[in-house]
């Protein structure tokens, strides 16, 4: 195996998880998100393995937003056909994720209440990301959890830096008051 390749698996690893996270939360489908994130790897390793390993993660990003967004809109054509053809076995496919942000409670931790407190919030952490608009959704997680650059992540987005700050404002915003309990 040449040095390319064993940096090339190396990155592929290093990303792996969180993209399948983002994904995840994108399409509320694991199985689809598996398939986004192979397809994506694939085309990265197809397309892009002979150039600088610095521009690798930038490209892969950027071919990982353009699969969530072509599975957006094959979805929307899907759940166009249902309304007006009537067919229960044209499907969208949302099947909920069990936990889409990964397991990040201590295994070994001795208190079980701790556990299930954690299981919680990430539940609800996950169910206001999907609450947002799939823009703000995936800039939020590039900007939060990939600790992309307002450039990179405006690269791998297709859009301005300004949209990028707008849109990641707004998520927060949200965020912010989606997730702040509720005054009685």
């Amino acid at each position: 195996m040449s040095i390319d390749s064993q940096n090339m698996e190396a990155f592929l690893a290093s990303v792996e998880r969180q993209a399948l996270r983002m994904a995840e939360i994108a399409t509320g489908n694991t199985e689809e998100a598996l398939d986004l994130l192979q397809d994506s790897m694939i085309q990265l390793v197809q397309r892009y393995s002979n150039k600088p390993e610095g521009e690798w993660r930038p490209l892969f990003f950027r071919i990982l937003q353009n699969k969530i967004r072509d599975w957006h809109r094959k979805m929307k054509l899907k759940r166009q056909w249902t309304r007006w053809f009537g067919s229960s076995e044209i499907s969208a496919g949302n099947s909920a994720i069990d936990n889409p942000l990964g397991n990040i409670a201590d295994p070994l931790s001795p208190n079980p209440a701790e556990l299930a407190e954690t299981e919680d919030e990430l539940k609800a952490i996950e169910r206001a990301l999907q609450s947002l608009p799939l823009r703000q959704q995936q800039v939020f997680l590039l900007r939060a959890w990939q600790e992309m650059s307002v450039r990179e992540t405006a690269s791998v987005m297709s859009c301005s830096e300004g949209s990028v700050k707008t849109h990641y404002s707004r998520a927060i915003h949200s965020l912010r008051e989606i997730m702040e309990p509720q005054s009685p």
